[in-house]
């Protein structure tokens, strides 16, 4: 315990930057693209802000030796090493083999290990310990996520004297669901040692403090739960968003307005082009939208040439078993529909598995006249975000899943239910058939919420509710 050190820490379980091999074998730190970063700097910065997190790259070394913290950019970053044991059992495994399909409504079966487990114990207890060693006395600590539900705790063994704050980016279950996890006592715990625990939407709150109440026996009031010491925890939504602002920077550049008019130009310039861009993921419904508006081709409500669908797949979690089982039943559904439907030149789906730059997407965004976001389960969904903050024309339209934490607050997207093919069909061609004054009016509203509800807003209201605990 230092009194010199960061005064806020956050703690994921990436760095904030990214460590790059040059090709002339140096080794370069590069920006993370994700919004988080964007959002807390300027206050990171102002707060002599350290970010302690994995750099992603693996070491075979047992010994736990670390990487020296170093500075970058006017941030302090602390990087976390882990074994590729380590990473197989506590990422891979744990992280995204048990908890990520559990947290998702079971979209996915989850499996239960105890050497994951194990690993998953040991990996947030090196975290713990870099945080503590890092922070000054009575600093602000914010945690990140899933994969650290158990560094709140940690540290406040270690340092009772911090605001531990935690927040977790994807859904939090019912306890029908979480309480098939062997080790839910020892998540539950984990989490009460932050001073605010915070969710995406009230249902996780909910969901939180209703375990809470039941399996670990604590009082509580509303959004606070008393402990036996006498500290309270509260928790609460605080709904994640976008830069909005830099996002229709991006959109209105001369750059993304001509590289939008080309994506049309070699898509063959039809009528209505629908977009989908998520990471390759089970819980994201790309299998179903696909199968949808291929049926929409095949009732003859589309035409191929006159409606195109373009599908982004990010590449994700490529190791494991689930994931590569997922990309080859959609190339093989994108390879029946294309040879079925489509003609020479003109594919009726337009498949992409592969990575895209910011300036990219915006174009991707630009060219779309319907957005088509239709998860089974989502924490929030922020490509929907993006999206709206893109059509500064007031134009497009938005189709999106009632499942994803953003429906909440786009009110004005044509919501479906992504189990119902039928239902999403018939979203998706009223979408394409509105009438413009009818996309301006709903554009316009989800324009406004995103651009008053921005990441800056968000970060803010967390910061301020944890400050003022």
């Amino acid at each position: 315990m230092s009194g010199s050190g960061a005064e806020l820490v956050v703690v994921a379980n990436r760095l904030a930057f990214d460590r790059v091999v040059e090709d002339d074998g140096s080794v370069a730190w590069r920006r993370s693209p994700g919004g988080l970063v964007s959002a807390l700097m300027p206050v990171m910065r102002a707060n002599h802000g350290a970010w302690i997190g994995w750099p992603g790259d693996t070491t075979d070394e047992t010994d736990g030796a670390e990487i020296e913290p170093f500075e970058q950019d006017g941030l302090q970053l602390v990087p976390v090493t882990m074994s590729t044991r380590e990473y197989e059992e506590f990422y891979e495994g744990f992280s995204n083999a048990t908890l990520w399909p559990l947290y998702h409504d079971l979209v996915a079966k989850p499996e239960f290990h105890r050497e994951w487990w194990d690993a998953y114990v040991e990996v947030n207890q090196r975290f713990a310990r870099r945080a503590a060693e890092v922070a000054a006395e009575g600093a602000v600590v914010w945690v990140q996520d899933y994969q650290l539900q158990l560094v709140p705790q940690l540290l406040r063994e270690l340092r009772p004297d911090l605001r531990i704050g935690f927040y977790l980016h994807i859904p939090f279950p019912p306890a029908e669901l979480f309480q098939q996890l062997p080790w839910r006592r020892q998540i539950l715990e984990g989490l009460l040692g932050a001073d605010l625990v915070g969710f995406q939407l009230p249902g996780g709150a909910q969901n939180f403090i209703r375990l809470v109440r039941s399996r670990v026996g604590h009082k509580t009031q509303r959004d606070t739960i008393l402990l036996p010491d006498g500290r309270e925890v509260r928790a609460r939504a605080f709904p994640i968003s976008i830069d909005a602002e830099s996002y229709e920077e991006m959109a209105r550049t001369d750059a993304v307005k001509a590289r939008s008019e080309e994506i049309r130009t070699v898509l063959g310039d039809p009528r209505v082009v629908f977009l989908g861009i998520d990471r390759l993921d089970y819980t994201k419904g790309i299998f179903a939208r696909l199968r949808a508006f291929a049926e929409l081709l095949v009732d003859g409500e589309l035409e191929v040439g006159d409606a195109v669908f373009v599908q982004v797949a990010t590449p994700s979690r490529e190791r494991v078993d689930q994931y590569r089982m997922l990309r080859d039943e959609i190339d093989r559904l994108v390879g029946r529909i294309n040879g079925d439907l489509g003609s020479i030149g003109r594919p009726a789906i337009s498949y992409l598995h592969s990575s895209y730059p910011p300036e990219e997407m915006a174009a991707l965004y630009r060219a779309a006249d319907v957005m088509v976001v239709t998860p089974l389960r989502d924490g929030m969904n922020l490509v929907a975000k993006e999206y709206v903050a893109c059509r500064y024309d007031d134009d497009g339209a938005l189709v999106l899943s009632e499942f994803a934490g953003a429906a909440a607050e786009l009110r004005q997207a044509y919501l479906v239910n992504p189990y119902d093919i039928n239902g999403m069909k018939a979203q998706m061609l009223a979408a394409a058939r509105a009438e413009p004054k009818e996309r301006t009016r709903r554009m316009k509203a989800m324009r406004k919420t995103v651009h008053e509800h921005d990441v800056d807003a968000w970060a803010r209201a967390f910061l301020d509710a944890l400050r003022g605990t």
